[in-house]
């Protein structure tokens, strides 16, 4: 079966890059386009010409934004078979935090639009896979694929600790550096415990701006390659997810934030707010916003517990969920 796997980022999207490694695993003939511009009207024309030119059997859609792909449904027959919907993000749910209550209704719309054409869906985890449900017949097929970290990178974080920093057992912030992510509440939990090294791992178009006048106690390390970041997160003796509560709380679980099973994975005791637990799993710790703090100074008291192998999430674990997505074609 040629695949043919679609965002508007797909050299930059981890879910599509983790299905495209499976499916090569299983055999198939899979195509990930590149795209000349990150402008949303360039990426659909280029998407147009992509399936015009490859007549993929398949075409696996991750979303957000959608709506740059309004109208696909007209190409179906012609220059691909069948469609699957992966629901990844609630962008209806983003627009009305961006631009006020008037906005979800548009970006549901689209999503609905998708849905409705594809001829399966993927979900990352369960609230939106029912959230999902909702716009189509329960009849459709739908399968839930978890965002769950490879097993090479529990093995990348033993070869890429580094030696220079190997005395420092810091608290570690991973991810972009923006409102949306915590930046507000990371940078007052960090003038609140001085006595704790932080670091700061990612980038953003505003960094230089949020962080112009970091405390002592804290380094940022900027942007750093997905091989390094393992190694800096294995030296981590807490990390964080600071992100305060909103409307995409409910939609961001224990089974779909990426950098959230990758501290698990590597053994970490996790602080985090902002997000849903949809299983217990061992050191996760989930609390307010404003309990941050108190839950930091608490863990730094104890050591993670020891993991057990029925503890570890991979993503291998969705090979047979993924073959049957495209069996059921």
């Amino acid at each position: 079966m040629r695949i043919l796997l679609l965002s508007n980022q797909p050299e930059r999207t981890t879910r599509l890059l983790m299905f495209k490694a499976t499916l090569e695993s299983q055999g198939q003939d899979v195509i990930v386009p590149q795209f000349s511009s990150k402008g949303w009207l360039q990426i659909a024309r280029e998407a147009r010409q992509v399936l015009q030119k490859e007549r993929p059997d398949a075409v696996h859609l991750f979303n957000v934004p959608d709506i740059i792909f309004h109208g696909l449904g007209k190409l179906k027959g012609s220059c691909y078979k069948k469609l699957i919907y992966d629901y990844r993000s609630p962008w209806g749910v983003e627009l009305q935090m961006s631009f006020g209550p008037l906005a979800r209704p548009a970006g549901e719309y689209f999503e609905r639009e998708l849905a409705r054409i594809a001829d399966v869906i993927t979900a990352v985890n369960r609230p939106l896979a029912e959230k999902v449900r909702s716009y189509v017949p329960q009849e459709k097929p739908l399968f839930i694929v978890n965002n769950y970290p490879a097993h090479s990178f529990l093995e990348k974080s033993r070869a890429a600790a580094r030696s220079d920093l190997a005395n420092e057992r810091p608290i570690v912030f991973m991810g972009r550096i923006s409102r949306q992510e915590g930046i507000g509440n990371l940078l007052r939990l960090i003038e609140k415990i001085p006595e704790q090294t932080f670091w700061i791992i990612g980038d953003g178009p505003f960094s230089r701006w949020y962080l112009w006048n970091l405390p002592k106690n804290a380094r940022f390390f900027g942007w750093q390659p997905h091989d390094k970041v393992a190694g800096l997160i294995s030296q981590a003796r807490i990390c964080l997810i600071p992100h305060s509560e909103s409307l995409l709380t409910p939609y961001a679980t224990d089974k779909s934030v990426w950098k959230l099973n990758e501290y698990l994975l590597l053994g970490k005791t996790v602080v985090a707010s902002g997000v849903t637990t949809e299983e217990k799993r061992k050191n996760l710790v989930v609390v307010k916003a404003e309990q941050l703090e108190e839950a930091v100074r608490e863990n730094l008291r104890h050591e993670p517990e020891k993991l057990l192998a029925k503890d570890y999430r991979f993503w291998e674990r969705n090979d047979q969920i993924i073959r049957e997505v495209y069996e059921s074609l």
